[in-house]
C-alpha cells in the first residue's frame, strides 16, 4: 500500500496494471492505490505497460436466434393456404409484406416495448392537456395497419367468404412483431362490426369509413371503454357511468372508466346508463346502452376526459392503458342496447385467439433456429432427442391451435357473406369462446416453455424474449377470463336449447368420416371414442342440477376444444397435399386425454360435496400458536 497525492473531480476509477487510479484531476486529495490480484495473462507486464487495456474475457459469443421470413418458416400456414387460398400465396403484395415484417416492423415493435407511452398532464403554461405520448414506431404501426388493410380486408371482402381468413392470416404474421398494435386493431375491427350490424348511418357513417380505411391520413382506431371499478366482465352490475340527456337530443357522459385500452384512439364505444327526467337509471343489463363518442375535438384535444393515470402493467407496456374520469364527453344521439356487444365480442375474441397462436408460432420459430446455433454437451441442441421432443410437443399444440382459430375465422367469413348454414352459425357461436379460452391458456404454457429453451437468455430482458411471455399473460384475461368464458359456453348451450352441441357433434363426426388414411386410424378412434364419451356425459348431466354443470364448465370447454382440434388435425392430414408431419401431428395430439370432463367426472370432481371442501382447503387457517 502506498499513499500518493492525486487531483480528482469524482470517485471514478479505471483499472491499470493492478492499480486503482483516478480518471481526472482537479483538486488535491490524498488517495490510496490498492494492489489487485495478479492481472490476466494477456495484460502487458511492467515493461512496456499500456496505459489502457481490456480484460481478457474470451473469444466465444453465442449466436442469437434470427427471425427469418415467418411465412416460409411456417409449413402449416403454407399448407393451409395452398388448400384454401392458393391465389394469395402467389401474390407479390404478400411477399413484399413479409419482407417488410422482418426488415422493418419487428424493429418497430421492439422500439414500442423499450419506449412505452407516457402521460403529459399539463402544458408548459399550466393548462391541462392530458396528452398521451407514444413512440414514433407506434404511429408507424398505425400507418402500416391502414396501408395493409389489416382491418379493411374484413369489410372489402375481396376474397368473398375467405376474406376473414385472409385478414387473420396477415394479422397472424404481423402480431408477434406489432408491438401490441394488434390490440387497438382488434377493438377497431370490433367497433366497425358493431356499426355495420346496426346500420351505417349518421353520425357514425364517417367513423365507419375511417375505421375501415386504407389511407393512413384518414384511418382511425377505436377504443373500447367498458370496464369500471365495480366489475370487469360483469358490466351489467358493474357499470355506474351515466349518460345525461341534452336539450339537442345528444348525451354527455359522466363516470369513471377503470381500464381503457389503447387510450390514444380516435373514437370509442362505451357503456352508460341513460338517466330519465328525474335523474334515475335502470339497474342491470337492461339499463345499459352503448354509445359512440369521438374522443377529440377539431384541434385534436381530448374533450370531456381527464386521464387520471396510465396503468403500470405486467405486459402490453407498448400500449397506453388508462384510468379515465369522464365529465361531459359528448355522445351520439341515441344509445343502443348492450346486446350489440355480442357482435363486437365475437370479433375481438377471434383477434385474441389469433394473437395467442401467433405468439406460440413465433417463440417456436426462434427456438427452432436457436437449436441450430447453440451447442451443449458436445452437440447442437437440435441433436438432443429430449430437446427435440419438447419442441415437437410445442409444435403439436401450435398446430392444433392454428387450425381451430382458422376454422372460427372461416365460419365468421361465411356468416358475414350470407353463406353460413344454420349448423355453421351454431358452430361459430360455440367455438368462438372455446377457441379464445383454450388458446389463451395454450399461449402462456407454450411461450413459457419456449423461453426455457433459451436457458438463462430467455430470462434476460434485453433479448426481447421475456416480453413475449408478459404479453401472452393478458390473452387469458382480456375479453373474458377462462372461467367467465366457460360459463358463457354453458349459456350458449342453454340459450340454443342444445342446438349448438348438436351442430358440434354432427360436424366433428363428418370430419372423422372423411378421413380415409390407414395411418390416421389410431387418431380417428381416439377422437371418436372421446366424442362418444362426451355425448354420454352430457346426456347424464342433463339430469343433474345446474350447479353440477357449473363445476364442470371449464373441463367441458377444454374437452370441446381438444376433441375438435383433434378432428381438424385429422382432416388437414387427410387432404391430398398434406405432409407426413401433418399426420404425425394428428397422432401426437390424440395421445392426450381428449375429454377431461369425462375423466374428472369419473373420480367425483363435480360432486356437490366438493365446493365446501374446496373452500375449506383454500381458506384453511393455521391452528398453531
Amino acid at each position: 500500500m502506498m499513499a500518493v497525492n492525486r487531483q480528482v473531480t469524482r470517485h471514478s476509477y479505471r483499472v491499470c496494471t493492478g492499480l486503482y487510479r483516478p480518471l481526472s484531476c482537479s483538486s488535491s486529495v490524498s488517495m490510496v492505490q490498492k494492489v489487485l490480484v495478479r492481472p490476466p495473462q494477456d495484460v502487458p507486464g511492467a515493461e512496456g505497460q499500456a496505459e489502457f487495456f481490456r480484460a481478457g474475457i474470451g473469444g466465444f459469443f453465442q449466436e442469437r436466434p434470427m427471425l427469418k421470413n415467418p411465412f416460409l418458416e411456417d409449413a402449416l400456414l403454407q399448407g393451409y393456404l395452398r388448400r384454401h387460398l392458393p391465389k394469395w400465396i402467389e401474390t407479390m403484395t404478400m411477399m413484399l409484406y413479409l419482407l417488410r415484417l422482418v426488415r422493418e416492423v419487428d424493429g418497430w415493435g421492439r422500439e414500442c416495448e423499450v419506449t412505452p407511452p407516457r402521460l403529459v398532464t399539463y402544458d408548459p403554461w399550466g393548462c391541462r392537456v392530458d396528452r398521451i405520448v407514444t413512440s414514433p414506431a407506434w404511429q408507424r404501426m398505425k400507418d402500416l395497419s391502414a396501408q395493409e388493410g389489416l382491418v379493411a380486408i374484413g369489410y372489402e371482402r375481396s376474397y368473398g367468404e375467405w376474406s376473414r381468413v385472409y385478414q387473420m392470416c396477415k394479422l397472424y404474421l404481423y402480431s408477434p412483431s406489432s408491438g401490441l398494435y394488434t390490440c387497438p386493431l382488434a377493438m377497431t375491427d370490433g367497433a366497425a362490426k358493431v356499426i355495420q350490424s346496426l346500420g351505417v348511418s349518421w353520425p357514425v357513417a364517417d367513423a365507419f369509413s375511417r375505421l375501415t380505411s386504407r389511407d393512413p391520413e384518414h384511418f382511425w382506431t377505436s377504443g373500447q371503454w367498458m370496464t369500471e371499478r365495480r366489475g370487469g366482465s360483469d358490466v351489467g352490475n358493474g357499470t355506474e357511468t351515466v349518460a345525461l340527456p341534452q336539450s339537442d337530443g345528444t348525451y354527455r357522459l359522466s363516470g369513471f372508466k377503470w381500464f381503457t385500452s389503447a387510450t390514444d384512439a380516435d373514437m370509442t364505444l362505451t357503456l352508460a346508463r341513460v338517466t330519465d327526467v328525474d335523474g334515475q337509471t335502470t339497474s342491470g343489463s337492461r339499463g345499459l346502452s352503448m354509445f359512440y363518442a369521438a374522443v377529440r375535438d377539431e384541434q385534436g384535444m381530448v374533450q370531456g376526459i381527464e386521464v387520471q393515470r396510465l396503468k403500470d402493467k405486467l405486459g402490453t407496456r407498448q400500449m397506453p392503458t388508462a384510468e379515465l374520469l369522464l365529465d361531459g364527453l359528448p355522445l351520439s344521439e341515441e344509445g343502443r342496447g348492450v346486446a350489440c356487444i355480442a357482435n363486437m365480442l365475437t370479433v375481438t375474441r377471434i383477434h385474441n385467439s389469433v394473437s395467442a397462436v401467433a405468439g406460440m408460432r413465433r417463440v417456436l420459430q426462434l427456438a427452432r433456429d436457436y437449436a441450430t446455433r447453440r451447442s451443449t454437451f458436445g452437440k447442437l441442441l437440435r441433436d438432443h432427442p429430449l430437446h427435440m421432443q419438447t419442441l415437437a410437443r410445442m409444435e403439436v399444440e401450435t398446430r392444433g391451435a392454428f387450425l381451430l382459430v382458422m376454422e372460427v375465422c372461416r365460419l365468421i367469413g361465411r356468416e358475414e357473406t350470407g353463406h353460413a348454414s344454420q349448423l355453421e352459425t351454431h358452430l361459430l357461436r360455440l367455438l368462438t369462446p372455446v377457441a379464445k379460452l383454450y388458446t389463451g391458456k395454450q399461449a402462456v404454457a407454450v411461450i413459457s416453455e419456449g423461453l426455457e429453451s433459451f436457458g438463462g437468455q430467455g430470462y434476460i430482458e434485453d433479448t426481447g424474449l421475456p416480453a413475449m411471455l408478459r404479453d401472452a399473460q393478458v390473452l387469458s384475461i382480456w375479453e373474458g377470463t377462462t372461467n367467465v368464458l366457460s360459463l358463457d359456453v354453458l349459456r350458449c348451450v342453454s340459450r340454443s336449447s342444445g342446438l349448438v352441441l348438436q351442430a358440434y357433434f354432427t360436424h366433428t363426426q363428418s370430419l372423422l368420416a372423411a378421413a380415409s388414411l390407414p395411418s390416421l386410424s389410431v387418431a380417428v378412434r381416439s377422437v371418436d371414442s372421446a366424442l362418444s364419451g362426451l355425448r354420454e356425459f352430457l346426456q347424464a348431466a342433463a339430469l343433474t342440477p345446474p350447479s353440477f354443470m357449473e363445476l364442470a364448465a371449464r373441463d367441458l370447454a377444454y374437452s370441446l376444444a381438444r376433441i375438435y382440434m383433434g378432428a381438424l388435425l385429422i382432416d388437414h392430414a387427410s387432404w391430398e397435399g398434406a405432409s407426413h408431419s401433418d399426420a404425425y401431428a394428428a397422432l401426437r395430439w390424440c395421445e392426450q386425454d381428449l375429454c377431461p370432463v369425462v375423466s374428472k367426472a369419473a373420480i367425483g370432481c363435480y360432486n356437490m360435496k366438493t365446493p365446501p371442501l374446496d373452500a375449506a382447503l383454500v381458506y384453511e387457517e393455521s391452528t398453531r400458536d
